[in-house]
């Protein structure tokens, strides 16, 4: 079986027809490569050059051989780069997961951007529960997943902030917070706030739906919902509220929830997602695409 060096140095040097300008598109001496052709002559048995002092010229063994060997090669070296390009992500396909319909307007135009700047890479966004974010992470399903921020779970990597919006509190539009101008936290412990399900880590759960007021007087707790829009439906049928971005008045109003302004809570902070190990060039790639479109 000949050796992939000496298929390589065939194939140059019966493209060259020049022994000094193969050894110099090898980086190799003239006499590592005259030696490698003799070497493969006498395993094949027969002629693969005719050389003179003037000229270097294929035989018809060497012709046939370059024939079939050229596209094979081409093929097999095509093969290996794609599956490098893969491994590194300069090539496949990204899988990027979204929560929320108004981030996903987001998503789209980073993708755009991002496949002019690595166009091997396809995109494909994907709308995803907010107890989906974590294990679809950890299980290779998706990439990336653009989602509200702070996130603390392990083995996680949260980019830098993409959109920064005011935390406004849901309500029935029948609501006495309803005709208010803006209400604070210490409010919450007055009404019975939704949660999210119990299959999102209790840190994270807590950081959005906290269990009692700066104070430290509870805020009661109420029923759960997968989606946002599941827990405004509940909102509207008056089984409690719920804090959520000011998006929401416009990308999910409706008749029958208002949406009130919390003076003292933080902002609401949204951020790409991906795992800590599975950060590959498509991955930097694509946030920092997302960082531009942001910006």
């Amino acid at each position: 079986m000949l050796e992939r060096h000496e298929l390589e140095t065939f194939l140059v040097l019966a493209e060259e027809l020049h022994f000094g300008r193969t050894a110099e598109r090898l980086r190799v001496t003239t006499a590592r490569v005259s030696q490698t052709i003799a070497k493969m002559e006498r395993r094949l048995g027969v002629p693969l050059f005719e050389r003179s002092s003037r000229r270097v010229r294929t035989t018809p063994a060497g012709r046939e051989l370059y024939a079939e060997l050229r596209p094979a090669w081409d093929r097999v070296t095509t093969a290996v780069r794609r599956t490098m390009d893969t491994g590194r992500g300069r090539a496949g396909t990204l899988e990027v997961a979204f929560v929320d319909a108004a981030t996903g307007q987001l998503l789209v135009r980073a993708a755009e951007l991002f496949r002019a700047r690595l166009p091997d890479v396809a995109v494909r966004l994907r709308e995803a529960q907010p107890a989906q974010v974590i294990p679809w992470l950890h299980a290779g399903e998706i990439d990336m997943a653009l989602d509200m921020v702070p996130f603390p779970a392990e083995g996680i990597t949260a980019g830098p902030d993409l959109v920064t919006e005011a935390r406004l509190l849901a309500v029935p539009a029948a609501h006495p917070f309803a005709d208010r101008t803006a209400i604070t936290l210490a409010d919450l412990a007055r009404v019975t706030v939704l949660r999210l399900p119990p299959e999102i880590p209790a840190a994270i759960r807590d950081i959005r739906t906290p269990p009692a007021t700066p104070a430290g007087h509870p805020i009661p707790a109420g029923p759960t919902a997968a989606t946002y829009s599941e827990l405004l439906t509940l909102v509207a049928a008056g089984q409690g509220v719920f804090p959520i971005g000011a998006h929401a008045r416009r990308y999910n109003a409706r008749p029958d929830v208002a949406f009130v302004p919390i003076r003292d809570a933080p902002p609401v902070r949204w951020a790409l997602l991906w795992r800590t190990a599975g950060e590959i060039t498509a991955v930097r790639e694509f946030a920092r695409a997302a960082a531009d479109i942001a910006a």
